[in-house]
């Protein structure tokens, strides 16, 4: 009896860790970052960069919430006014109060989860189209942030929040707190995303609800996780917000964020369709972005062009992204 050996399966290597894409984000945001050097010197130091990371961990940090979303085919528009809420509850709790850091940031991620939790049930329960619910709730959680607001602002804010802010207190060695932890926590659901079954789970919704279904996928409960995910990160972002402004909150907190964080998630390289994404490439959206708007301030230009340079860049972004989708359906 002859016995014949079968050869051990090839073990698929894993993905680059960075795409192309991400690539390309690096190349450009070193390349304008040079320029900005040699037009404004200054652009380079302490004084610039801290308040330019600063200002982009918020983005990036709802984004990695909103990355998600979008991988599952979904879209939140509601997190600008979800901010308004979180920051004006968390605001008017910390005036005239002993609150500490710790309560404060339970308080504001409660907040954004209980928003994030109306969006995810309604969506993944409903069977209502993310953009039509999230619509709706953005008007709602607007309502809700005006009533807390009342008629004015939210004055004589302590600096309970101070250690993600702009001062010394919200920095080590030079490095913003709040954009660390954005970094950490970019990391860790970058991990999470690549190589666990859970995460895999939301490309596989993205890619076909339907199958993934019925490959056991419990997409219901995996929607609901994203928007919930969304939420809580909209919670922590909102501290940040209110650190680095001043004393005082008004009515506008919030306003345009959604714009800023859907453009920096597409920038990064995540299909508007679903089923494709990196937090990483979200992450490196949102430092461009922000980069754009800081340079165009410092060179003086009319702030109208931020958003002119950013739409290009969204534009050129959704063409890549629908050639590389007519590339991969013609092989």
């Amino acid at each position: 009896m002859t016995i014949t050996a079968t050869p051990p399966a090839k073990i698929k290597n894993l993905p680059s860790p960075v795409t192309g894409q991400e690539i390309v984000l690096i190349g450009v945001i070193a390349v304008l970052w040079a320029a900005l050097a040699v037009s404004t010197p200054a652009f380079l130091t302490a004084g610039s960069l801290q308040p330019l990371l600063v200002a982009t961990a918020p983005v990036a940090l709802v984004g990695v919430g909103m990355t998600i979303v979008i991988i599952t085919g979904g879209i939140d528009v509601s997190v600008g006014a979800a901010i308004m809420v979180c920051s004006v509850i968390t605001a008017k709790t910390l005036v005239g109060s002993d609150v500490n850091l710790a309560v404060a940031v339970l308080i504001s991620v409660l907040a954004g989860g209980a928003l994030g939790l109306i969006n995810g049930f309604l969506i993944a329960y409903g069977r209502v189209h993310a953009i039509i619910i999230t619509f709706g709730t953005a008007n709602l959680f607007m309502f809700l942030g005006l009533q807390i607001f009342g008629s004015g602002t939210v004055n004589g804010i302590p600096g309970t929040l101070g250690f993600f802010g702009r001062g010394e207190a919200g920095r080590t060695l030079g490095i913003p707190h709040a954009f660390l932890i954005t970094a950490l926590i970019t990391a860790a659901v970058w991990w999470y995303l690549r190589h666990t079954a859970g995460g895999r789970h939301f490309f596989a919704i993205g890619g076909d609800a339907q199958a993934a279904r019925l490959a056991g996928v419990r997409v219901q409960r995996r929607v609901l996780l994203a928007y919930l995910t969304t939420g809580v990160l909209v919670g922590l972002a909102s501290c940040f917000v209110i650190a680095q402004g001043t004393s005082t909150l008004d009515q506008s907190v919030g306003s345009g964020k959604e714009l800023a964080v859907i453009a920096a998630v597409v920038i990064g390289g995540t299909s508007i369709m679903g089923g494709r994404g990196s937090v990483l490439g979200t992450f490196l959206g949102a430092l461009l972005v922000q980069t754009v708007a800081s340079g165009v301030t410092q060179l003086g230009w009319r702030s109208q062009l931020s958003d002119l340079f950013v739409g290009i860049f969204i534009i050129v972004a959704v063409g890549a992204d629908l050639l590389r989708a007519r590339a991969r359906r013609s092989r």
